[in-house]
């Protein structure tokens, strides 16, 4: 079993922030919800004036053994009726006790519970996503003219800015964060039916208290019981992977161009001793794009869990149900610590443009080969440009000269050069960076505006 709660040795590493649900907080969501029952009973009729607040009094996590009732968890398979049984006990007989519970079966308590803990977990991983898109927007906008090296499969590509880099990384932090809005607002909602969807035991009140129910939690009333239709619990595993995904491109982004060779971003802003290693003493590790990467690789396996699970024997599941309350429990904590770690490594980013320009300079015009072709095309048939270009480019490498040299050093290539009218200064400008960056501040300005737009 993970531990991916806020203590424990592990807790502040992937446990980190508030969405991060311990044993005790899921025992007080569903206490928060066993109390909603019972006031949305009295609300309805159904129970006794001032059971609502009789039973609200009690159900306090602290008042309560939560080891106990996970030791007789065993006896039906879940804690509900251990922690029923529990909370009826803080009660006088009478009608106050006799409200707990009353109509409910413990898929609707646990189902219930976790929507109220998925609520509070997107509502912390939206305020850190909030943070980072703050700060990504910040530096696109400042850097959208920092020329950099592009890569593609880690070799220099074309040159890009920092900004759009940055740009990318707003877009896809506004992006996770609409499809989390999308399914707080829509598919977060209570579980109430009873034994098999039917309320039966409420009779015509069934209904009412449903509504009732859902108002006194803020949740979402859905059209029927989703007692084995899962998927609005696929739908939020799927939203929290998607923003794992999301923090782990930016750490792993972070992490490459961290490296002490590249060294064009580095972390900053954290504790003292940050970054150290217990073995090398000059090391600076980029220790919070790690953790980011820590939290983000374990969610695909949690979301395909759930999604396994989701498949779910007619009216009640065996099984398939109690799969999925730890992954959920996880992929929340996970989700939360990334963001969390997120937001952080973005308010402490150090960007080194000068090394950036220091970096895609020592490549003598490489990255511009795409544009020297391009620009011989024309003179030269697109064929030939290519293969006097990729020639002179294996010349550069060898004889570690910039890539206009290698041109003008070879005889043929030169000759052809000269027969089309380019000469020194024209290749200089072909393979020059700051003249090769196509849409690229148009991109930007669109990242800012979107993100304006969506804020």
């Amino acid at each position: 079993m993970s531990d991916t709660g806020r203590d424990g040795l592990f807790g502040a590493l992937f446990g980190r922030g508030p969405a991060a649900a311990g044993d005790q907080d899921w025992l007080q969501a569903m206490l928060d919800t066993e109390a909603a029952l019972a006031r949305a009973l009295e609300r309805a009729g159904v129970a006794a004036r001032g059971a609502g607040a009789a039973v609200t009094e009690v159900a306090r996590a602290e008042l309560f053994d939560v080891a106990a009732i996970g030791r007789q968890a065993v006896l039906i398979g879940n804690p509900v009726a251990a922690l029923v049984r529990a909370l009826s006990e803080q009660l006088p007989a009478g009608p106050a006790r006799d409200a707990v519970h009353k109509g409910a079966t413990s898929q609707d308590i646990i189902d219930t519970a976790a929507m109220l803990l998925a609520r509070r977990a997107m509502d912390a991983i939206e305020a850190d996503l909030s943070a980072a898109s703050v700060r990504a927007a910040a530096l696109a906008a400042e850097h959208v003219s920092t020329v950099m090296t592009g890569r593609t499969l880690l070799q220099h590509a074309v040159p890009v800015t920092f900004g759009l880099i940055a740009a990318g990384w707003l877009t896809a932090i506004d992006d996770a964060r609409r499809d989390l809005t999308q399914v707080r607002v829509t598919r977060l909602a209570i579980q109430f039916g009873g034994a098999a969807g039917t309320l039966a035991s409420l009779g015509d009140a069934g209904p009412a208290v449903s509504a009732l129910l859902a108002e006194e939690l803020g949740l979402g009333e859905p059209v029927l019981p989703w007692h084995t239709d899962r998927l609005r619990i696929v739908q939020l595993a799927a939203a929290l992977a998607g923003t794992c995904a999301v923090a782990g491109k930016i750490a792993r982004d972070v992490t490459l161009l961290a490296q002490s060779e590249v060294a064009e971003v580095a972390e900053g802003g954290g504790a003292a001793g940050q970054g150290g290693s217990s073995a090398m003493p000059h090391k600076r590790n980029p220790v919070i794009s790690v953790l980011i990467l820590g939290c983000a690789k374990q969610a695909p396996g949690l979301l395909a869990t759930l999604a396994a699970a989701s498949e779910q024997e007619l009216q009640r599941a065996a099984g398939a149900w109690h799969a999925e309350w730890l992954p959920l429990r996880d992929l929340l904590a996970l989700a939360g610590s990334a963001t969390s770690w997120l937001a952080d490594l973005m308010a402490g980013l150090v960007v080194d443009a000068d090394r950036m320009r220091a970096n895609i300079d020592a490549a003598r015009g490489l990255p511009m080969a795409e544009h020297v072709t391009a620009e011989l095309a024309p003179v030269l048939g697109r064929l030939t440009a290519h293969e006097l270009v990729a020639a002179a480019a294996v010349r550069a490498g060898r004889d570690n000269i910039g890539l206009a040299d290698a041109l003008l050093a070879d005889a043929a290539a030169a000759t052809a050069l000269a027969d089309s009218g380019i000469g020194r200064a024209e290749l200089a400008a072909a393979t020059s960076p700051d003249g090769y960056l196509g849409a690229t501040v148009q991109f930007v300005r669109r990242a800012l505006a979107h993100h304006e737009e969506g804020a």
